[in-house]
Order: C-alpha cells, then sequence, then structure tokens
C-alpha cells in the first residue's frame, strides 16, 4: 500500500513509485525506512536491511517517527511481516530478539512470530515528542524478516482507537490472539499487560468468544494460558485476591461478568477472570462459547515473568468474536 502522488513528487520525497495511480495522473508511491531512518512520510514501511531477504545479523535497528503535524494523536504499527527469534523455552522471556517501542504510551516487549497483528500507539500531544520503533536483535542465527507499516491517525478521525487500547478491532465478527500465538510451535510471552478493544457496533449489545479451532493438535491448545499444557488443563476462573482454589493469580485473561452463553444470566454468577488451558466461565475441562454484555466490549491480558516449573509449554489464546444484536426482551 503505497500514497498517490504527482509523478515528479515521488521520487523528490524519497519514495519509490511502484505503478500507475490516478487514471495515470500519479504514482503509487511506497515510503521505505530501516535502520537509523526518520520516518516523515504516513504509511510508511520499516522493514529489515535486504529486505525482502532475511537478515540475520546482531544489533539494534530502529527508526524515529516524526509527527505530519499536531494533530496526530495515535500511531498504528501493522505487522505485516514479523518473524524474529521467539522466546526462551522456560519462562518465554524475549531475552534476546526484541520489538520494542518508546516514547508514547507503554507497549509491551514482543519477540518470535507475529505476522498479520497491528498495535496502536498513543502519540501524545503536540509535534515534539517522536516515536521510537526498535528491533533489537541477538544470540544464535535467526533468519529475521520484517515488515512493518507506520500510519499516523488524526485525533478526530473515525479509525482512532479508544484510549487505552494496543489493538482495536472494528466489525461484528473477527479473531483475537497473543503475541507470537501459534498451536505448533508458539509460546505464550512472559511479561504482558495490555487491553483489546472491539468497537460496539450499531445496534449490538453483547458479544460471544469461542476458541479458535485448532488444526495442528489433537487436543486443543488455543487457551492455553497457564498450567502444564503437554497434559488437559481444566479452565480456571476468578481472581487471585479472592482466595478461591481455581482463581488466576498469575496469568489470565479478562473479560468483564463472563458467562457460559447458554446459561441463563440471573441463575449463575458472572466471572472476570479465566485461565488454565480450557476456555470456559466455570471450573470445566469443556471448551464453551462466552458471552458478556458489558460495554464497550474490551479484554486485559496479563502475565508475569515466571513459568516453569509449573507453567509448561503454554500458547496463549485466539478466540473467534460474534457480536449480539439487541434484543426488546
Amino acid at each position: 500500500m503505497g500514497n498517490c502522488l504527482p509523478n515528479n513528487d515521488c521520487v523528490l520525497r524519497g519514495g519509490i513509485p511502484a505503478g500507475p495511480c490516478a487514471g495515470g495522473y500519479g504514482h503509487c508511491c511506497l515510503f521505505m525506512q530501516s535502520c537509523g531512518g526518520i520516518i516523515r512520510e504516513n504509511g510508511t514501511y520499516f522493514v529489515n536491511p535486504n529486505h525482502p531477504e532475511p537478515y540475520d545479523d546482531t544489533g539494534n535497528c530502529q527508526v524515529t517517527v516524526m509527527k505530519l503535524h499536531p494533530d496526530i494523536c495515535q500511531i498504528r504499527l501493522d505487522l505485516e511481516v514479523l518473524t524474529i527469534s521467539g522466546p526462551e523455552p522456560l519462562n518465554h522471556i524475549c531475552n534476546a530478539d526484541q520489538l520494542l517501542v518508546s516514547g508514547g504510551s507503554p507497549v509491551p516487549t514482543i519477540c518470535g512470530t507475529s505476522t498479520g497483528d497491528h498495535m496502536y500507539i498513543d502519540a501524545g500531544l503536540g509535534q515534539s515528542n517522536p516515536i521510537v520503533i526498535s528491533v533489537i536483535t541477538s544470540g544464535v542465527s535467526f533468519p529475521r524478516n520484517w515488515r512493518i507499516r507506520v500510519s499516523q491517525i488524526l485525533c478526530g478521525s473515525i479509525s482512532r482507537a479508544d484510549p487505552g487500547c494496543l489493538q482495536y478491532y472494528t466489525g461484528i465478527s473477527g479473531k483475537v490472539k497473543s503475541f507470537n500465538y501459534n498451536t505448533a510451535t508458539g509460546r505464550q510471552l512472559s511479561n504482558q499487560d495490555y487491553s483489546i478493544c472491539i468497537r460496539t457496533e450499531r445496534n449490538f449489545c453483547s458479544i460471544q468468544y469461542t476458541a479458535c479451532t485448532d488444526t495442528d493438535n489433537d487436543r486443543s491448545r488455543s487457551f492455553t494460558l497457564s498450567g502444564n499444557s503437554n497434559t488437559a488443563v481444566m479452565a480456571m476462573v476468578g481472581s487471585g485476591a479472592s482466595g478461591q482454589p481455581n482463581s488466576c493469580p498469575n496469568d489470565w485473561l479478562l473479560i468483564g461478568c463472563m458467562r457460559v452463553a447458554d446459561r441463563v444470566p440471573v441463575s449463575t454468577a458472572c466471572e472476570d477472570r479465566v485461565c488454565g488451558g480450557t476456555f470456559n466461565a466455570e471450573v470445566s475441562s469443556v471448551s464453551r462459547t462466552v458471552t458478556t454484555t458489558v460495554r464497550p466490549f474490551r479484554l486485559y491480558f496479563h502475565t508475569d515473568g515466571v513459568e516453569s516449573p509449573i507453567d509448561v509449554d503454554n500458547r496463549g489464546f485466539c478466540l473467534d468474536y460474534v457480536q449480539q444484536p439487541c434484543t426488546n426482551g
């Protein structure tokens, strides 16, 4: 994706002409920056050296994002390609390769493969506070590859995410997942704290979540947050402060006042946290669809910095969501 500019402007602004647009009156202009670059154009790609060929070296490759003008409130990062070395296997900490974002709202450090994911960064007020995106590479040889599209969002834009949302989804249905999620080889990342938000569409009053289909394993690992995931682990619910034997004090996903979808709401209490190795709003070894009427629709994901020896081979989570229409009943 590029910017449609007059034919002569693309090269003069440091872009790469990539075909005609506007009926031949302009060129689709691609802007790319790599290590040490400064991003001054909307939609610029931050790419690894020698992209699209893999990069296998150590160091700190970073770009600086400068606001186009003061009325920019957010920076959106689309991780069109992100494949860097994953976390270490014991506690799932990113101590070799890391993607870091600084200068804006807090962003968790991630690593591994998160192709197709995105982030929204609060860019603050004024024009003088740049955002720095860094890919730190170290450790063993690894074929790294990244292409991150950097978009700047106006304060009054309908594309602007709600405050505090690291990820923001629109549409009646879709899919949300943790970074580095993969049912075959992915590892849940430690030291994560962020919100995932889903825009409430007009005339929709509740939302349902179901664990994604796992085609890699005989027993689903599409929701494995705590416990030894090499064995069957039941869903655990509740907060660590509650003192319940099945509470979630360490790694958990928060969904406000969630219930099993086919339960009569007035007959069952609701829970806010779920963890374990099965997705359910109740303590169970059977995965179920979960529903909530709490709006705005928001999930909060937390992991601590310790996995071993209790938590083993957790993959993280992937959930399909479907918003439910309002009823008069």
